[in-house]
């Protein structure tokens, strides 16, 4: 396989921003030749059911979301190990329907949501090298293991408005710690990796309140396997818990409960460029929550 190829691929999985806040994303791990940097773009499409406490009398609510992120990605090298800096900037069209005591109603937002920042390091692996050191390395490790920790931060830089209910940005910052685990065997490819995700306050809620979240723990696994050079596939599975709401001290018993199923397909163009196809079912365990279905469709450029 071209070494250029599998890491433009891998660069590829370009997060597809929902207003959830679950994600996931195969190959985050891989190892890539220190200095790269990567330009990408992507669009995904959102839509799904929305179910509320009953106290709130909205029923039959659904979501559509068209989602556009543009990407930048650049590796390093700290102690002989790779570090990877990614910086995502997503744009979305919001629609809300639904019925609110008995009345047809329908929001609509379109603006720009939170950006993600996210920091990671490959403390076990392959070492930060150029593009034919690592090509050398996986030749001759064909059975290898990589272990990497990263954080990610959401910053409150998105569409918000304190006197609207429905928004693109959250006016605060989340805080995911994540810690990961690859193992390559020839062709396939297994990985996991678990996160917590931690919120601040809101203090400048809807109607003057203040909205509170206790942390989200998040565990997501994909099974990769590499067809031919530049061609992979995966299928992944993740679950969610936590993110209870806390609103002016109340608490709202809206725990977060959330099975994510997902295949995504990696599709070279050139020696420097790619696409990546990739389709999630996410399904609540809550009464309260979303079920929803994405498809996203995602480029990257070696710069």
């Amino acid at each position: 396989m071209k070494l250029c190829q599998l890491l433009i691929l891998a660069v590829c999985n370009l997060f597809i921003v929902d207003a959830f806040a679950v994600d996931i994303e195969p190959r985050r791990w891989t190892t890539l030749p220190t200095g790269m940097k990567v330009i990408g773009a992507g669009y995904g499409y959102t839509t799904g059911d929305l179910f509320f406490d009953p106290v709130l009398n909205v029923e039959d609510a659904t979501v559509e979301v068209d989602t556009l992120v543009g990407i930048y990605v650049q590796s390093f090298s700290l102690a002989g190990k790779q570090v990877r800096f990614d910086a995502l900037i997503p744009w979305q069209q919001a629609t809300w329907d639904g019925l609110l005591n008995g009345v047809e109603t329908t929001v609509n937002r379109d603006g720009f949501a939170d950006p993600r920042l996210r920091l990671s390091f490959n403390f076990i692996g392959a070492p930060s090298s150029s593009a034919k050191e690592l090509r050398n390395f996986y030749a001759s490790n064909p059975v290898n293991t990589t272990a990497g920790a990263a954080i990610a931060v959401t910053l409150p830089l998105g569409d918000y408005h304190d006197d609207k209910l429905l928004n693109l940005g959250n006016n605060r910052y989340s805080i995911r710690p994540q810690i990961g685990v690859v193992h390559n065997r020839g062709p396939w490819s297994f990985e996991l990796t678990s996160s917590a995700i931690f919120y601040t306050d809101n203090n400048d809620f809807y109607n003057n309140g203040e909205r509170k979240q206790d942390p989200l723990f998040a565990v997501q696994t994909h099974l990769i396997r590499i067809f031919k050079p530049g061609l992979w596939g995966s299928i992944s599975a993740g679950y969610a818990r936590g993110k209870e709401s806390i609103i002016n001290g109340v608490e709202k018993n809206d725990q977060l409960k959330q099975l994510l199923r997902g295949i995504s397909l990696g599709i070279p163009i050139s020696r420097t460029q790619s696409m990546k196809l990739t389709y999630i079912n996410s399904r609540t365990l809550a009464d309260t929550g979303a079920d929803t279905q994405t498809l996203g469709l995602g480029w990257s450029m070696v710069l």
